[in-house]
């Protein structure tokens, strides 16, 4: 099949995502994507761009099988721009995100128009794809939330028809391999989310300082990508930390990203919103030990684990049972028993999450994905 992609926000994890399923699908792609910039003016202006873009290709003879999109694009309103050639091809659209429960530092904060977007994109759609079962309903809880606030027509049963035609796909990664031996040094614990107040930075400098006044001998490798408004914590953690640092900031060569995943001894997460945890999975498939909070998608990530085994792996996202959980963690990879019994089956689980693995599932399902 040909399949049309378009992402207004061609970057990141939305720009990996694609990259990644197109190279290895069976499928013949067209990405048509604009720059990562400006999110808010991507979501308001990328339906005209975009319908234009694809207009001027259509023109020439250019047809295609499948639309896929993500929850950046208008979707209602490009199927209105374009030739109903275009606007009839069955429409996929995947939420990486979304804008009524993406956090923010203030509620006032949130422009509803962007939510209400969402909510078009996916009744325009004849499949809304979500990256996580956590994800899908967080967002139609609230969604309902939101309707059931309007004066009147409040259009509820939409909330049922958008489930009805929803299924949760996880985005995949880049097969890693574990090192075969472990880096001489302290242990390394690795921090691989956004610089964000939502990735609950806070906490997790708070623990690793008092660990650190407790003379506990370790090292911070400190990764995830920044923007402009960086929480204050970062530069007064990076003072305190000294020379407990070994790498600090985006690593914008894949090589190194990698290797840091690959030195990583824990990797942690303090997250009060994740909506998937790709860092957590790569580090993970690269043999970081993982230390998450027992909520949100984090369950669904470690799901094929054992019940027994997989509860070792979270905690209860406390300040105080997080430093407990550290502090032994710590200790067992000082003496070389942090992996034990569990090595293998929770690489083994994230073998699920490779292109490998993930790609045809993507595709069959891109296959079957016809007007409901």
């Amino acid at each position: 099949m040909k399949i049309l992609a378009l992402e207004p926000y061609y970057g990141g994890s939305h720009r990996a995502f694609l990259d990644g399923w197109a190279a290895a699908s069976r499928h013949d792609w067209t990405i048509l994507g604009l720059p990562a910039y400006k999110w808010k003016w991507r979501m308001r202006h990328s339906a005209v761009t975009l319908a234009r873009q694809v207009t001027e290709r259509y023109d020439t003879g250019e047809r295609w099988d499948r639309l896929f999109c993500s929850d950046m694009l208008n979707l209602a309103e490009f199927k209105g721009l374009v030739d109903p050639g275009i606007s009839a091809l069955p429409a996929v659209l995947y939420f990486h995100e979304n804008q009524l429960t993406y956090p923010n530092r203030r509620s006032e904060e949130r422009d509803m128009h962007f939510a209400y977007t969402n909510f078009t994109s996916a009744l325009a759609a004849d499949s809304v794809w979500f990256n996580s079962g956590f994800h899908r309903e967080e967002f139609l809880t609230a969604l309902r939330g939101l309707l059931e606030r309007m004066p009147d027509y409040e259009e509820l049963s939409a909330v049922d028809r958008i489930r009805e035609k929803s299924a949760v796909h996880p985005p995949g990664i880049t097969p890693l391999t574990p090192p075969e031996n472990r880096r001489p040094g302290p242990p390394r614990i690795l921090w691989a989310a956004r610089w964000d107040h939502d990735k609950n930075p806070e906490l997790f400098f708070d623990v690793v300082m008092q660990l650190a006044q407790e003379n506990i001998d370790f090292r911070v490798s400190v990764i995830g990508e920044q923007f402009s408004d960086v929480p204050p914590v970062f530069a007064q953690a990076r003072k305190s930390l000294g020379t407990r640092i070994d790498r600090w900031g985006y690593q914008t060569d894949r090589r190194d990203y990698e290797a840091a995943l690959r030195e990583a001894d824990i990797v942690v997460s303090t997250a009060n919103h994740e909506f998937f945890g790709i860092g957590v999975v790569e580090a993970i498939a690269s043999g970081a030990y993982p230390l998450l909070p027992n909520r949100l998608a984090y369950p669904e990530i470690l799901a094929d684990i054992p019940v027994p085994e997989r509860a070792s792996f979270f905690y209860d996202g406390s300040h105080e049972q997080l430093k407990d959980r550290l502090r032994l963690l710590i200790a067992e990879a000082d003496v070389g028993t942090l992996w034990t019994d569990h090595t293998s089956s929770l690489l083994s689980s994230m073998k699920r999450f490779t292109w490998n693995s993930a790609v045809p599932v993507l595709d069959d399902s891109l296959e079957s994905s016809l007007p409901l």
